[in-house]
């Protein structure tokens, strides 16, 4: 299932691609979108971030980043 979450969100909606500064539906969004629990949708999040394709801040959501080489 993280997989899954991990390929749409690369992808953006409607296949348009995620820009920098986008910002990501919300963990609960997510979990209803994909009709999973949060440990799935928590461990896609985690991924991107640690890919580098996304950035958390506490409070204000998570957001595409700035594409750089190493995120591609």
């Amino acid at each position: 299932m993280y997989r899954e979450i991990i390929t749409t969100s690369r992808r953006g909606d409607q296949g348009r691609g995620l820009q920098p500064g986008d910002r990501l539906p919300t963990i609960a969004q997510l979990c209803e979108q994909y009709q999973a629990s949060n440990t799935p949708v928590k461990t896609a999040m985690r991924l991107l971030e640690e890919m580098g394709l996304i950035e958390t801040w506490q409070g204000k959501g998570m957001f595409v980043r700035q594409r750089t080489e190493d995120a591609k």
